[in-house]
C-alpha cells in the first residue's frame, strides 16, 4: 500500500515472482508487461549484463485500473489503482538463492514455460519453490511464435494439457495457461515486432488478484537487492519491506555490517513518500554510507535479526529429491536472505514414544539420533514422513530472523542433470548466537544413540560373581562402566564391578545369585576347556563355541555430552 506524493490516491502494490527455466523468456516478459520500471529492473548490476543472463532479482511496474473485485476494499480507505510490481527471478544455478530471499513477498507466481521445450528440470524446482512460498499461480506458455501458424493451436493445447497433468497433485491444480509470445523472432528481432497475448496477460494477471495480508506492525525486515550513491543526497538502498514499516527519521540497522542509519527519504518507484509497509517497493536514502558495502542483504529494526551459528530446524524431506538425507553431510542451506553451507544432523523420537503429528520441538525432550532422514512408514511407504528435525551448524554465522523458512539443497549437482537439487524445507525453531555454541548450547540437545556391546562369560569365581571378557579392548577405561546394569544369555541380571587383571577383563556381581543350571553350563564348559588347555594352549584363546554364556551391555549415549557419560534407562 502505498502513498504516492498525492496523499489522496491509494495504490495497492501486488508482487508477482516471474520463474522459469533459464531462456524460457522471462526477462522479455517482464520488458512486455512493464511500463516504469524501477532502478533495480531488468538486472542493472553491471557483471549480469556482461553475463547476458539475469543474476539477480530484477524488479520492475506498471500500473493499471483497480479490477472490480477489489473495489470493496472491506470498509478501508478505497484504493484508486492497481500496481504490479514483477520480481523477474534468475532461471540457472543462483535460481535458488536469490527466489527464497525475494518469496516471503511474492503475492502470486508466474511460470514461464518454453512452449517448444515444456517443463524442464528448472521448471520444477520453480513450481517447488512456488508450492513452498506461494498461494497462487499462473503458467505462461511463451514463444508460440516459433510453432507453425498451422499447428500452433494444437501444440498449445496439447502442452496445456500436460502442464495440467503435471500440476494435478500440487496446490496449483486447475490454475489457468495462457500462451504468448513476449518477443516475437527472438532477442535479435526488430523492435518493431509487437509482442502477441500481452493485453490478454495483463487481464488475465487482474483478475487474479486478490487483496494480500499486509500487516505494518512488528519488526521491520526489508530485503535490499540494489545499492548505489545519489550525488549530493546520499546512499539509496532499494529493496522490497518484507515484514513491518518504516517511515522518514526512523532509525534502521544493517545487520551485515552492525551499523545503524537514519532514513532521510523514501520513494516509491520515483515518487516521494512518507513511509512503507510490507509487500512495498521502495528506495530508501541514507547519509554516509558506501554503497559498496551492501550489494544485497537486509536492514532491520535495531536488534531484531540475530546472527547465528547452527539452528535447530523442522524438517520435510522433499518427495522429488532422489538422493538420500544422511547425518554429516553437507547442504546448501537457504535461510533469510544467505545461503550458505551447513553440516546437518537429523533427529527425531524415540522409537518408542507416541507419535503425535504435531510435537513441538523443545530442549526438555530426549531425542533419537538418525544416521539419515527417515521416509514415510506406510504401506508402500506411502504414509505421511514422521516427525523429524535437524541441526545445521553453518560453515560462517548467518543473520536471519527467527521462524523463517529454511531451504535444504545440493546446489552442486550439475545443472544439467535431469535431477531436483531441492533436498528438503522446514522452518528455524532455535537458534544459536554463541560462538561456541558446542561447548555452551549442544549438551543441552539431549539426542541419544542407542549402543549394545556382547562379550562371554569366562568363568564362575563364586555364586554371586563371575568373569567376562571380549566386552571392552584392553585399553578401555573401566572405570566409565562401573556399576552398568548388564544381562546373561541364561536370564540373570547383574552389575559391572571393575576390571579384572590387565587385559579387559571384568568382575560381574549377581545379586540374585546363579542359577544352579547357569553353574553347571558353566562349569561343564571350562572342564571342556580344561582338557584342550592340557596342550598348553593359551587360557586367552578359549574356543567359541566352549562358552555359551554371553553378556550384553545396552546403554544410551549422548551425543552432545562432553563427558561421554553411559546412561540406562
Amino acid at each position: 500500500m502505498s502513498e504516492s506524493a498525492d496523499s489522496r490516491t491509494k495504490t495497492l502494490n501486488f508482487n508477482i515472482g516471474v520463474l522459469g527455466h533459464v531462456d524460457s523468456g522471462k526477462t522479455s516478459l517482464a520488458r512486455a508487461l512493464s511500463s516504469t520500471a524501477s532502478t533495480a529492473a531488468f538486472d542493472k548490476n553491471p557483471q549480469s549484463r556482461e553475463r547476458g543472463i539475469t543474476l539477480d532479482l530484477g524488479f520492475s511496474s506498471f500500473t493499471v485500473d483497480l479490477p472490480d473485485h477489489l473495489r470493496d476494499n472491506g470498509g478501508q480507505q478505497p484504493y484508486d489503482s492497481l500496481q504490479f510490481t514483477l520480481v523477474d527471478c534468475p532461471g540457472h544455478a543462483s535460481l535458488i538463492r536469490t527466489i527464497i530471499g525475494g518469496a516471503q513477498i511474492i503475492d502470486l507466481m508466474m511460470l514461464v514455460v518454453d512452449v517448444v521445450k515444456g517443463v524442464q528440470t528448472q521448471t520444477a524446482e520453480c513450481l517447488l519453490i512456488g508450492e513452498l512460498t506461494c498461494p497462487r499461480m499462473v503458467v505462461v506458455l511463451n514463444k508460440i511464435d516459433l510453432l507453425p501458424p498451422n499447428k500452433r493451436q494444437s501444440a498449445i493445447e496439447k502442452m496445456t494439457k500436460r502442464l495440467h497433468k503435471t500440476l494435478e497433485n500440487t496446490r496449483f491444480k486447475e490454475c489457468p495457461v495462457i500462451a504468448v509470445a513476449a518477443k516475437p523472432g527472438g532477442p535479435e528481432a526488430a523492435v518493431t515486432e509487437e509482442p502477441q497475448g500481452v493485453p490478454q496477460l495483463i487481464e488475465l494477471l487482474k483478475k487474479q488478484t486478490y487483496l494480500p495480508l499486509r500487516d505494518p506492525g512488528g519488526d521491520l525486515l526489508m530485503a535490499v537487492d540494489h545499492c548505489f550513491s545519489i550525488r549530493g543526497q546520499g546512499t539509496v538502498m532499494t529493496g522490497t519491506v518484507l515484514q513491518g514499516s518504516l517511515a522518514i527519521n526512523d532509525t534502521v540497522e544493517i545487520p551485515a555490517l552492525k551499523v545503524t542509519k537514519k532514513i532521510k527519504s523514501v520513494q516509491m518507484f520515483r515518487k516521494p513518500v512518507s513511509g512503507a509497509m510490507q509487500g512495498d517497493r521502495v528506495g530508501v536514502c541514507v547519509t554516509q554510507f558506501d554503497p559498496k558495502l551492501l550489494e544485497r542483504g537486509v536492514v532491520c529494526t535495531p536488534g531484531s535479526l540475530r546472527t547465528l551459528f547452527a539452528a535447530v530446524i523442522s524438517v520435510r524431506k522433499i518427495s522429488y529429491f532422489k538422493g538420500s538425507l544422511a547425518t554429516r553431510a553437507k547442504f546448501h542451506i537457504t535461510v533469510g536472505h544467505e545461503t550458505v553451507m551447513a553440516k546437518v544432523t537429523f533427529f527425531g523420537l524415540p522409537p518408542v514414544s507416541p507419535c503425535s503429528l504435531e510435537t513441538p520441538f523443545t530442549f526438555d525432550r530426549e531425542y533419537f539420533h538418525q544416521d539419515e532422514y527417515v521416509a514415510g512408514q506406510g504401506e508402500g511407504s506411502s504414509g505421511p514422513d514422521p516427525e523429524q528435525w535437524a541441526l545445521l551448524e553453518f560453515d560462517r554465522p548467518v543473520t536471519c530472523p527467527s521462524l523463517c523458512l529454511v531451504i535444504g539443497s545440493k546446489l552442486d549437482t550439475d545443472i544439467h542433470a535431469n535431477t531436483c537439487r531441492l533436498a528438503f524445507q522446514g522452518r528455524l525453531l532455535q537458534g544459536f548466537e554463541d560462538k561456541n555454541y558446542v561447548e555452551t548450547a549442544l549438551p543441552q540437545l539431549r539426542i541419544y544413540k542407542t549402543k549394545h556391546k556382547e562379550g562371554q562369560v569366562e568363568r564362575v569365581t563364586d555364586d554371586y560373581s563371575v568373569i567376562g571378557r571380549s566386552l571392552f579392548k584392553k585399553e578401555t577405561n573401566l572405570q566409565l562402566f562401573v556399576g552398568l546394569k548388564v544381562t546373561l544369555s541364561t536370564g540373570e541380571t547383574g552389575v559391572i564391578e571393575g576390571g579384572f587383571g590387565q587385559s579387559g577383563k571384568f568382575k560381574i556381581r549377581v545379586q540374585e545369585g546363579l542359577r544352579p543350571e547357569t553353574k553347571q553350563l558353566l562349569s561343564s564348559a571350562s572342564k571342556k576347556k580344561g582338557k584342550s588347555g592340557s596342550k598348553g594352549a593359551n587360557e586367552e584363546e578359549p574356543k567359541v563355541d566352549s562358552q555359551p554364556v554371553s553378556i550384553h551391555l545396552h546403554f544410551k549415549r549422548y551425543v552432545f555430552d562432553p563427558h561421554k557419560k553411559m546412561v540406562q534407562s
